[in-house]
């Protein structure tokens, strides 16, 4: 098993910040986020390099960052009037986004992650409302005050779980739809999806890097879970089909190419449609008792 390179899930942050700054560069860049490398730093650059098939990756965090945004936006043309960023990990849409400069938008992670944010952009200016809030969000107490605070200043919020909710148990996940379900002005919430599939490859490919930092929440049937904790799904976002759309297929080496290609050949046609619905991001909304 090689040696673990992530020490915690906040260092998780780091890594995704690098692949951000990597995306960035690019000429044909799904969005540019010119602070990321400066988040990132040398921290992140160390873990993307003890990574394996840094590809994947780099394509993940540029669609996934793509969709997000997207859904973002189109929510924001609901009517949503706040952002709620659970665990916020070293994201920087509130420096990059074009929102009113009336949003709100609040983030919420571990005091040294908040700190470590507020020291590196103490010379950037938000475009809109931002505010930040050092909590421990698995501390039911703590995550709490945090949900009841922000829903008191919105008046129509999405809750972004970006990155967090993989980290979580079922039953902290469980927990977690619940209090939110309970907000009345939580009217969305962004999700990462993961099949069975995709949990056990992924576990497979990192092989214990990511030991200090695992993937814990596996409820099987995902939309099923979130259903029974009154959350439905408006709108699902997933990698494959998504990336097509945009013009960023995943630039494997050739080996990986052929080896992909007899993959597809012998599949049968409901594997491959299973492949192509593989991981994603949900916008989910609370299903309300009339």
């Amino acid at each position: 098993m090689a040696e673990a390179t992530i020490e915690n899930v906040s260092d998780t942050a780091f890594w995704v910040a690098h692949y951000r700054g990597v995306e960035t560069r690019r000429p044909d860049a799904l969005f540019r986020d010119p602070l990321a490398a400066v988040l990132a730093g040398d921290h992140g650059r160390r873990i993307a390099e003890s990574m394996p098939r840094p590809f994947i990756t780099s394509w993940v965090i540029a669609v996934r960052t793509r969709i997000i945004d997207e859904l973002i936006q189109n929510a924001v043309a609901q009517g949503v009037d706040t952002v709620l960023n659970l665990g916020s990990g070293l994201d920087t849409r509130p420096y990059r986004m074009d929102l009113p400069a009336s949003f709100n938008w609040i983030e919420a992670d571990y005091p040294e992650m908040i700190g470590y944010k507020e020291r590196h952009l103490t010379h950037e200016t938000p475009r809109f409302k931002l505010r930040r809030v050092t909590a421990d969000l698995a501390d039911p107490a703590q995550r709490r005050d945090v949900l009841q605070s922000a829903n008191a200043q919105a008046s129509k919020m999405l809750v972004l779980t970006e990155g967090l909710v993989p980290y979580l148990s079922n039953d902290d996940v469980g927990a977690l739809a619940g209090e939110l379900h309970a907000l009345p002005r939580a009217a969305y919430w962004i999700v990462d999806y993961f099949s069975p599939e995709l949990l056990k490859y992924r576990e497979r490919m990192l092989a214990g890097r990511t030991k200090n930092a695992p993937f814990k929440f596996d409820p099987g049937d995902w939309f099923r879970f979130f259903e029974q904790h009154g959350w439905r799904s408006r709108d699902v976002r997933y990698l494959s089909p998504e990336s097509a759309r945009l013009g960023r297929r995943i630039e494997l080496p050739m080996l990986g190419r052929l080896a992909i290609a007899a993959r597809w050949l012998l599949s049968s046609q409901e594997r491959r449609i299973g492949s192509q619905k593989s991981a994603g991001y949900v916008l989910l909304e609370p299903v309300r008792k009339h």
